[in-house]
């Protein structure tokens, strides 16, 4: 079975944990040998190695001592087979190479393939082939394999992983001290859910897939870890629009944000409010600059909020409140939270908003949070190193620490409902969108589709899953230099599937 292509992955992810359980249950259960799963890992790799490589003459395999050096001896042996020239470089004492691993070096070496120990990359490495650690790294990488991986990463040579990259933390998508650098990385039996996530997309490059032809029914012994989401997904969420249809049927979004220079933030989010549907969008903002804010983008209504009177009937209007952007610290933005925060209508938390619940912390029932790693720190207690150690403990704990809804933005951006479901892993979106304002369009993106009646979950997914396809569509020309604007402006044809190809 050839890998699934990296536009077309299972949404199902797993811990390492589950992944060998799987593994488990493959032999033990459905009696499939291991050595004829190890084979079959390994001749998917080099499928794979051939598709992305045709050219390639040369093959240096870097190999561990467990199942992960096993499917590399698969490889190896296959690309002799083919007329290449292969190297292969154990990492450790072959004398300690067991189970299913030493049968696939004995299979190698009777093909009159050679292993030496490594000792530095050749000059002319060719495609390198990640073969030094599988899912069972559980420790900072050290000594030889260090070295080695710092090699591989200083080689400038295509690299292949194999399962995950190695270095890379299967769960949480952290870094072990040292982790490869893959231009492709094909995994098998289960998707791991640090490939998604944290330092996951920089080390995995394209992601590959293959079920080693395992029977389906070994999967449901394990409920999903997580589930990979993404617009191709969550697109089916919007529908379509009846002809009778008017403003009034797609909510009407109150934005409440915009100190004294900061008012783009609550510009932002209104108009992504707008651009993913709402009928009607508010912005409550300070007086300084309210009758200029929608001076080029006049579908937008502005408020200028001076007093608790003000905000008190743009409230009472309003389907859902989006408040932060641009709110500040200050006297003005502290009296607008505090009055937002007990309304007891749907909201959706941003920015300074989310720094002024963090002062003061509680539950909420009907609200979607949406915290960079920085503020989600700050509403923790904690570092935003520590956040990304583990960013799927972290949105738990803001579910739980916070109630309705948390959105731990970043790199695979996570989702975590009320419901008892996994969390969300948002595989969508690029480093392009790391940029000021992005996250002001989030928010407007939220709150128009949770004005458009989805509930707090479910436009949490679907708007964070739109907003990242908008930005890999604004991403087209290039990531460097992607504004916030851009972002805006793909907005609709994404939402509306009218995409030009470039």
């Amino acid at each position: 079975m050839p890998p699934t292509a990296t536009d077309q992955l299972p949404h199902a992810l797993y811990r390492a944990a589950q992944v060998r359980a799987l593994d488990r249950a493959a032999i033990e259960t459905h009696g499939i040998p291991g050595i004829v799963l190890m084979t079959r890992a390994g001749a998917a790799a080099y499928d794979l190695l051939r598709a992305r490589w045709p050219a390639a003459e040369r093959v240096t395999v870097l190999a561990g001592l467990g199942n992960n050096g096993g499917d590399g001896y698969v490889v190896a042996r296959l690309a002799r087979a083919d007329g290449l020239q292969v190297q292969v470089l154990l990492v450790g004492d072959a004398e300690r190479v067991g189970g299913d691993a030493a049968l696939a070096l004995a299979a190698y070496r009777a093909s009159g393939g050679e292993v030496e120990p490594f000792g530095g990359l050749p000059r002319r490495p060719g495609v390198i082939v990640d073969a030094l650690f599988g899912i069972g790294l559980d420790r900072p990488v050290s000594g030889l394999a260090a070295q080695a991986i710092a090699s591989v990463n200083g080689a400038g040579a295509p690299v292949l992983a194999i399962d995950l990259p190695s270095g890379l933390a299967a769960d949480t998508g952290a870094v072990l001290g040292i982790a490869v650098q893959a231009d492709a990385t094909l995994s098998f039996i289960g998707l791991k859910q640090g490939l998604f996530t944290g330092a996951g997309p920089d080390h995995c490059g394209a992601i590959y897939f293959s079920t080693l032809d395992v029977p389906p029914l070994v999967y449901s012994q394990q409920i999903l870890a997580a589930r990979r989401v993404d617009w191709a997904q969550q697109s089916t969420r919007l529908g379509r629009r009846r002809r009778s249809a008017h403003k009034g049927d797609f909510g009407h979004v109150l934005v409440v944000g915009g100190a004294p220079g900061m008012s783009g933030a609550a510009r932002l989010a209104g108009e992504g409010a707008l651009r993913a549907g709402a009928g009607l969008v508010t912005i409550a903002t300070h007086p300084a600059h309210a009758e200029l804010l929608n001076l080029t983008r006049p579908e937008l209504m502005v408020s200028a909020v001076a007093d608790r009177r003000t905000l008190d009937r743009l409230i009472e209007r309003a389907d859902v409140i989006a408040i932060g952007p641009g709110l500040g610290r200050g006297p003005w933005g502290r009296a607008l939270w505090q009055r937002v925060r007990g309304c007891g209508k749907p909201l959706v938390v941003d920015a300074d908003a989310l720094n002024l619940l963090a002062e003061q912390p509680g539950a909420g029932p009907d609200w979607v949070l949406t915290p960079h790693p920085g503020e989600a720190g700050r509403l923790l207690g904690s570092s935003t190193a520590q956040i990304g150690q583990d960013r799927f403990s972290a949105v738990a704990m803001l579910r739980q620490r916070y109630g309705g809804v948390a959105v731990l933005k970043g790199a695979g951006t996570l989702i975590q409902g009320q419901s008892q479901r996994p969390p969300a892993l948002c595989s969508d979106g690029n480093p392009g969108m790391a940029t000021a304002g992005a996250g002001d369009v989030l928010t407007g993106v939220i709150a128009a589709l949770r004005a458009q009646g989805l509930d707090a979950e479910a436009a949490a997914a679907a708007g964070v899953c739109l907003h990242a396809a908008a930005g890999d569509h604004a991403a087209r020309d290039g990531e460097k230099g992607l504004l916030a604007g851009d972002i805006l402006a793909a907005l609709r044809p994404v939402a509306n599937g009218v995409l030009k190809r470039p």
